[in-house]
C-alpha cells in the first residue's frame, strides 16, 4: 500500500511538471503575440515613421515652380523659401541649412542648395550670398501661389519635391532644424541610386 501511494504521489507531481511546462510553454508564445496585437491597436509605436520632415501630400514638382533649370538636372535640391523679410531669425536660418548641407560632406556635390528670395536684401548682404554655395533664384508669383509662408523643401533628381520642413519659431530650435534637414538627407541619399 505504501508503494501505491508513493506511485500516486509520483504521478501527481509528473502531472503537475506537465501542466507548469505547457503553461510555461503556451505563455512563452502566447504573451509576445498578445502583447504585439496591444501595442499596434493602441499605437504605442511610431509605425515606421522615418523622416524628420513632413511628406508633401499633394504632388509639387520644380516644373510646377518654374525651376527649370539646366543645373539642378540629377540634383537633390535643399530648397529654401524665404520670408518676405528678413530679420536675424531669418539670416540664422540661412546659415543653419547651409551647414546642414555642408554637413553632407561626400555627398555635397549630388546635393544642391537652392534660395528662393524676394528683394529682401541689402546689396551687402545680397553680395555675400552671391560668394556663398546657394543658388539664389527670385520668389516669383507662380512660387508664392504654391509654396504659402517660408519653409526648407527637399528635391528629388526627377524634380519632385518630397519633403517640407517648417522653420523653427525660436533660435534654440534651429539645431534641431539643421539635425532633422541632415537626417532625411543622409537616409535619402543613401538609398537612392539617382543624382
Amino acid at each position: 500500500m505504501a508503494k501505491s501511494i508513493s506511485s500516486n504521489d509520483t504521478n501527481n507531481s509528473s502531472n503537475k511538471k506537465n501542466r507548469r511546462s505547457l503553461l510555461l510553454l503556451i505563455t512563452v508564445f502566447i504573451l509576445p503575440i498578445l502583447l504585439a496585437k496591444l501595442a499596434l491597436e493602441n499605437q504605442w509605436l511610431d509605425l515606421g515613421v522615418t523622416n524628420q520632415g513632413e511628406l508633401l501630400t499633394q504632388p509639387l514638382t520644380l516644373t510646377d515652380l518654374g525651376m527649370n533649370e539646366p543645373e539642378f538636372a540629377q540634383q537633390w535640391l535643399i530648397i529654401y523659401r524665404l520670408p518676405s523679410q528678413c530679420p536675424d531669425m531669418c539670416l540664422h536660418s540661412i546659415e543653419t541649412v547651409h551647414n546642414s548641407y555642408v554637413a553632407l560632406g561626400k555627398d555635397m556635390p549630388r546635393v544642391t542648395p537652392v534660395l528662393l528670395k524676394g528683394n529682401i536684401f541689402s546689396a551687402q548682404q545680397n553680395k555675400q550670398l552671391t560668394k556663398s554655395q546657394w543658388q539664389i533664384l527670385a520668389l516669383t508669383p507662380q512660387m508664392k501661389n504654391l509654396l504659402h509662408g517660408p519653409q526648407v523643401l527637399i528635391a528629388d533628381p526627377l524634380g519632385n519635391i518630397i519633403l517640407s520642413h517648417q522653420l523653427p519659431e525660436q533660435e534654440q530650435q534651429q539645431t534641431s532644424l539643421g539635425k532633422a534637414i541632415i537626417a532625411d538627407m543622409k537616409k535619402l541619399l543613401k538609398y537612392s541610386k539617382v543624382g
